[in-house]
């Protein structure tokens, strides 16, 4: 096995069509092979703002500034940038902002990097300790639902979720 999840493209289409549906219109993100297809898609549509950060936590106050702005907007960052957001997820949580970040796992499922374990393995807790709600997808069949569920708790109940995108979905990195 090649480490590649079978039909990413097609799962990953459905996640950027699904969250343009439901009113994402501005896209964060830290270049990452994980989510180069959104990013891409994002990148290609006149209807969407794709903003390239330097740091990931700037991508938790854009999202604050975006909703302020009447706009809905996503964070798509790798796991070992969620060490990056502790200090400002506390804007969300004082602000009452909803927050909306897809995580592209490292450090789980077949991890050949020793460097990705600390961080991969502390994303949960430390999101969970911030007030994040977790929710995790394992295979293509659970993104749809996972993300419906997600843009619901987000931008209907205002609440701050992290959609954690495994490496069983995503396919273990060789570096």
């Amino acid at each position: 096995m090649n480490g590649e999840a079978p039909n990413t493209a097609d799962w990953q289409d459905a996640l950027y069509d699904l969250l343009r549906q439901n009113g994402v219109t501005q896209f964060a993100y830290v270049p990452d092979a994980g989510h180069a297809r959104l990013i891409d898609r994002s990148l290609a549509d006149n209807g969407a703002h794709s903003v390239p950060l330097t740091t990931e936590e700037e991508g938790v106050a854009l999202l604050a500034g975006a909703d302020l702005g009447g706009a809905r907007a996503v964070l798509l960052m790798q796991s070992s940038g969620v060490g990056n957001c502790v200090n400002l997820l506390s804007l969300m949580k004082g602000g009452r902002f909803p927050l909306l970040t897809i995580v592209s796992m490292r450090g789980d499922f077949g991890e050949g990097n020793p460097w990705q374990y600390p961080m991969g393995q502390a994303v949960e807790p430390v999101l969970a300790a911030m007030g994040v709600i977790c929710l995790r997808i394992e295979r293509p069949e659970e993104v749809l639902p996972t993300a419906g569920a997600a843009l619901t708790m987000a931008f209907q109940s205002g609440q701050a979720v992290a959609v954690l995108l495994t490496q069983k979905l995503l396919g273990a990195k060789k570096f």
